[in-house]
């Protein structure tokens, strides 16, 4: 069957809902940024407020979430394994969730990122949203493979993205411990309970890099069952 006929019949294809949900997920989590850009100025009522969207959006992740699964075709016609699909859309779903954790753990405490810190703090969470970015368009690749018959330059294409995935997430964790030891070093004139949290945002930040590698790992693997 050629390839625009195969359209025709994937008319109803979960790809455009995937490629939506990737972008309110990236949305949410790209809001991390003036969130804590707003909590270093010491402006806790903007912080507050993009807290907010950060929450709208990841709800509206959600409900992407839970009309994908409630709508992917699971007969003959998919062009990709079901399976692989959900658990893509899984691993998406977890990065606004996490981007939601991380803004109400620091709006609870009014937590603050000690000065020293906090412009490799916000590097550290820009190169981490890097990989999200690069994760959202390595899934917003999938109309092409697809119309490519998941062949040729357009494999090779999102093989790379996902390899620069991977080096991104290297990145990242070496940022960590990076930013861990300069912490490490401020311990004693901190709050202890405030360190502690902030070892654990800190690992959550990280954990976004993570989860987009795992969005990388699972589309390469789908690509590999076609």
């Amino acid at each position: 069957m050629p390839v625009n006929s195969i359209l025709g019949v994937f008319a109803k294809s979960p790809i455009k809902p995937l490629q939506e949900h990737i972008d309110k997920v990236y949305d949410c989590a790209s809001l991390l940024v003036p969130f804590f850009e707003a909590t270093i100025a010491g402006d806790w009522d903007s912080a507050v407020t993009i807290r907010k969207t950060i929450s709208q959006e990841e709800k509206d992740a959600d409900t992407l979430k839970r009309e994908i699964r409630l709508t992917l075709p699971g007969g003959l016609f998919m062009p990709v394994e079901r399976t692989d699909l959900l658990e893509l859309l899984t691993q998406q779903d977890k990065i606004a969730n996490k981007a939601k954790d991380i803004s109400g753990r620091v709006i609870g405490r009014q937590l603050l990122v000690p000065q020293a810190i906090q412009t490799p703090f916000i590097a550290y969470l820009q190169r981490c949203l890097d990989a999200v970015a690069l994760a959202k368009e390595a899934i917003n690749e999938l109309d092409d493979l697809l119309e490519a018959g998941f062949r040729g330059r357009e494999v090779e294409l999102v093989a790379k993205m996902i390899s620069e995935l991977d080096l991104i997430e290297e990145d990242t964790d070496d940022l960590q411990i990076q930013i861990r030891r300069q912490l490490y070093a401020l311990e004693p004139g901190l709050n202890p309970i405030d360190v502690m949290i902030l070892y654990k945002v800190i690992e959550w930040v990280g954990d976004l890099a993570d989860l987009a590698e795992r969005v990388g790992s699972r589309l390469e693997l789908m690509l590999a069952r076609v």
